[in-house]
C-alpha cells in the first residue's frame, strides 16, 4: 500500500474524456427536446422529457453510486459509455425505421420508444458524473483536490455552453440523424481513448468496514449519520435545491418578459461563461482551509443575488446578478465535493455521492411543479392591477405578471438567506467544520 502522490496527467485525460462524453450526452438530451417540440408542437411532450430526465436521475443515483464503489473505476467508465453507445445505436435504428409522420403524433408509442431509448442513454452517462469526484480523491493529493474540483466545474460550464449550440445547429440541419451519428462516433472514440489510460485502484484500508455488495442503502445511511454534521449538509443542499427549483421554473419566463427570445438565448450563452470562469478561479485559488464555512457564505451571497436583482424590472440587473450567480456556483459545488471527499471513506464515496445526487435532484423538480401554478394563480394576480400586492407596493415595485414573478424571487431569496444564516449558527455546522479540518491519508495500490 503506497501513499498517492497525484496522477495529475491521468486525471486530466479522464477529465477530457468525461467532458466530451458529457457534451454529447447532454446535446442528445437538448436535441431530442428541441426536435420533439418541432415535430409535435406539444409543450406537454417536451415537459414530459424534462420530467423523465429528472425522475430517472433521482431514481438511479444510489444504484449508480454502488456501481462506482463496487467495480474498478475504469470498468465503470467504460460500461457507462458502452451502455450509452448501445442505446443510441438502437435509437438510430428506430429513427430510420419509423415513418416520419409517426413522430408528429405525441400519442404515438413509437415516438416515446425513441425518446426513452435516448433518455436512458443520457442517464447512463450519469455514472461518470458520480465517478468523477471519486477519481479526484483517487488521483489528486488532498491539498489540491479543491482546485481539481474547480476544473470539474469548468468542464461542466463548457458542457453547458457548447451543448445548446451543437444540438440546435444539428437538429436544424437534419433532425436527429446527425446528432445520433456524432454521438456514436464520440462515444466510440471515448471507449478507445479510455482503453489506453491506466487508472490505479486503491486498496481498502486495513480497518475499513467490509464492503457489502449491491446498493447497501442502510450501510450508506449509517455511514452518513456517523459523520457529525454530514446529514445536515445533505439536508441543507436538498433544501437549497428545493428553493432553487423556483429559479429553474421561472427564470426563462421572467427573462422573456423583459427581452426577446433571440436576446434571451444569446444572453444565456454569454452568462454560461461565468460558470467556466468560476471553475478556473477555483482551480487557481483553491477553497482555503474552511470549505464548510465557504460553502455557507457563498450560499448567502447567492440568495442575496436572487433577492436583489428582481427589485428592478430590467434585464441589466438580472444579467449582472445571473452572471455573478454562475461565477460563484463552481465555488459552492467544489466546496461540497471537497467536504465529502474529506469525510467519507473512499470505498463509500460513490454511494454517498449517488445518494446525495438522488436526494438533491428530487427537490428541484418538486418545487418547479409546485411553484408554476402558485405563481400563475396567486402571485401574478396579486401583483396585477386591482390585486392587493399591486395596491400595497406597486407604486415602487411595479405591477404586472413580471412583477408577480419578481416577488416570488424576492421571497425565495429572503427564505434562502435566513436558512443559510441559521445553518452558519448551528451546531452541525461547527461539528462538520471540525471533522473536515482533520487530516486523513489517502492510499492507493501501486
Amino acid at each position: 500500500m503506497t501513499v498517492i502522490t497525484g496522477h495529475v496527467r491521468t486525471f486530466y485525460q479522464l477529465l477530457l474524456n468525461t467532458g466530451l462524453v458529457s457534451i454529447i450526452n447532454f446535446s442528445v438530451w437538448f436535441a431530442v427536446t428541441f426536435w420533439t417540440y418541432l415535430q409535435t408542437k406539444s409543450v406537454f411532450a417536451t415537459g414530459m422529457i424534462s420530467g423523465i430526465f429528472l425522475v430517472l436521475t433521482a431514481l438511479t443515483g444510489i444504484w449508480f453510486g454502488s456501481l462506482v464503489d463496487g467495480h474498478r473505476k475504469k470498468t465503470t467508465l467504460q460500461g457507462s459509455a458502452v451502455a450509452s453507445l448501445a442505446l443510441y445505436a438502437a435509437a438510430l435504428a428506430v429513427y430510420q425505421a419509423v415513418p416520419e409522420e409517426a413522430f408528429r403524433d405525441p400519442a404515438d408509442a413509437r415516438l416515446w420508444m425513441f425518446v426513452l431509448l435516448l433518455m436512458f442513454g443520457v442517464i447512463a452517462g450519469n455514472v461518470r458524473t458520480i465517478a468523477l469526484p471519486t477519481l479526484v480523491t483517487l488521483l489528486i493529493d488532498e491539498d489540491r483536490r479543491d482546485r481539481a474540483n474547480g476544473l470539474v466545474g469548468t468542464v461542466s460550464g463548457t458542457t453547458f455552453l457548447v451543448t445548446s449550440v451543437i444540438s440546435g445547429v444539428l437538429v436544424a440541419f437534419d433532425g436527429m440523424f446527425s446528432i445520433l451519428v456524432l454521438a456514436l462516433v464520440v462515444l466510440a472514440l471515448s471507449i478507445v481513448h479510455l482503453a489506453f489510460i491506466t487508472i490505479p485502484e486503491r486498496q481498502a484500508a486495513p480497518d475499513a468496514e467490509p464492503a457489502v455488495p449491491g446498493v447497501d442503502l442502510r450501510g450508506t445511511l449509517r455511514l452518513i449519520g456517523a459523520v457529525p454534521g454530514l446529514p445536515a449538509l445533505i439536508l441543507f443542499s436538498t433544501f437549497n435545491n428545493f428553493l432553487g427549483g423556483v429559479f429553474m421554473a421561472l427564470a426563462d419566463a421572467y427573462g422573456l418578459s423583459l427581452v426577446s427570445v433571440q436576446t434571451w438565448g444569446l444572453l444565456w450563452g454569454v452568462l454560461s461563461t461565468g460558470f467556466i470562469v468560476g471553475g478556473l478561479l477555483v482551480a487557481r485559488t483553491g477553497l482555503g482551509s474552511r470549505p464548510v464555512r465557504l460553502l455557507l457564505l457563498i450560499n448567502v451571497v447567492l440568495w442575496v443575488i436572487i433577492l436583489v436583482f428582481p427589485l428592478w424590472a430590467s434585464i441589466i440587473p438580472m444579467a449582472i446578478g445571473m452572471y455573478l450567480y454562475m461565477l460563484l456556483m463552481p465555488y459552492a459545488e467544489a466546496a461540497e465535493q471537497t467536504i465529502l471527499q474529506r469525510v467519507v471513506p473512499y470505498e463509500r464515496q460513490g454511494r454517498v455521492f449517488g445518494l446525495a445526487q438522488s436526494v438533491e435532484q428530487a427537490a428541484s423538480p418538486l418545487t418547479a411543479f409546485l411553484i408554476s401554478p402558485i405563481t400563475q394563480f396567486v402571485f401574478i394576480p396579486f401583483m396585477s392591477d386591482g390585486g392587493a400586492g399591486a395596491d400595497a407596493i406597486g407604486s415602487w415595485f411595479g405591477t404586472g405578471p413580471d412583477r408577480g414573478m419578481a416577488l416570488v424571487f424576492v421571497l425565495t431569496g429572503i427564505i434562502g438567506v435566513i436558512a443559510t444564516l441559521l445553518a452558519l449558527l448551528s451546531r452541525p455546522y461547527r461539528s462538520l467544520s471540525g471533522r473536515v479540518a482533520e487530516d486523513s491519508p489517502v492510499t492507493v495500490s501501486a
